[in-house]
């Protein structure tokens, strides 16, 4: 997909409006049927950006999506979670490609205001582009997730009271905790799957950990170890997070502490001469990584070995 520029939706009622839909029954919050949905249609590029929070749950996915740069797995999955702001591009060749079914939950941040909820919604990671597989559901979990949407709507649509508000937050909250719960099984489930990642991520490392690539490029990072794998450094985080059960910048920290061990114990290099064949430009960096990893300074760790 090249590059356009999207289309900004700053409200629900404008998306409601753009999209050929009856007036949404609340300004904030909104249940929608995709099936409902008319003004999709056309082939070709398209690309938005909501400035509100959006939860799609979709069936019968076929143009190519695009998460902000990233291409989306949304081959077998079925529910996308977006920030406002981020932008989503889609791509189709014939207008049957837009005829998705399914629901979408559309929730203004306005709505979150004076909740817990305003303050705990971003530390969902499926908010966030680093994460670019589609959530799968098993039917008795989609059937769960639709429920819930349906119950929101039918307390905005119904008459509301001083209840109405702080109901709908909870079933919202209600929604995204199992939500999470789902993602973490979905991680669990496809460990076979990452094992090839890991792989590669081991092969990578095992490059840059040489004298030679630490001394002249220093230690490698967490955002060089993902482009190199044309990933988001988040996305590694999380995968090997469930992997490994360290993140990526644990794992680059401790294989440098384990090669400095190495170096420590079968070497007569100084401090100083380890520091810089890690890659540290100042000896004191070094020591304080090491001791906040081992509890020893070097030369204590060394001294061990005497």
């Amino acid at each position: 997909m090249s590059a356009i520029a999207p289309m900004h939706i700053r409200t629900i009622t404008e998306y409601h409006r753009l999209m050929e839909l009856p007036k949404p029954g609340h300004p904030l919050i909104s249940v929608v049927r995709f099936e409902d949905i008319k003004a999709c249609s056309g082939t070709g590029l398209k690309s938005i950006s909501h400035h509100f929070y959006t939860i799609a749950l979709k069936r019968n996915v076929h143009s190519k999506l695009k998460y902000g740069q990233q291409d989306f797995d949304f081959d077998e999955g079925l529910m996308v979670f977006m920030s406002p702001g981020q932008v989503l591009t889609t791509e189709s060749s014939t207008e049957q490609d837009f005829k998705h079914t399914g629901w979408l939950l559309l929730i203004h941040p306005d709505f979150l205001l004076n909740t817990s909820l305003s303050r705990t919604i971003n530390q969902y990671d499926y908010f966030g582009y680093h994460l670019r597989e589609a959530l799968h559901l098993s039917d008795k979990e989609e059937a769960l997730v639709v429920g819930l949407m349906q119950q929101i709507e039918q307390e905005y649509l119904g008459n509301m009271d001083a209840s109405s508000h702080p109901v709908m937050i909870a079933q919202l909250e209600l929604l995204l905790t199992y939500a999470e719960r789902f993602y973490q099984r979905q991680f669990l489930t496809r460990r076979v799957s990452h094992h090839s990642l890991l792989e590669r991520v081991e092969s990578l490392l095992a490059e840059r950990f040489t004298d030679d690539m630490l001394a002249t490029q220093g230690v490698p990072t967490v955002e060089c170890v993902a482009e190199a794998l044309h990933l988001s450094p988040d996305y590694l985080s999380r995968l090997l997070t469930t992997l490994t059960g360290q993140s990526t910048r644990h794992l680059i920290q401790d294989k440098l502490i384990n090669l400095a061990k190495q170096k420590l114990s079968t070497s007569d290099l100084s401090v100083n001469e380890i520091a810089f064949q890690l890659g540290f430009g100042h000896a004191q960096s070094f020591c304080k990584l090491f001791r906040n990893k081992t509890k020893y300074a070097p030369v204590a760790f060394r001294q061990s070995f005497n």
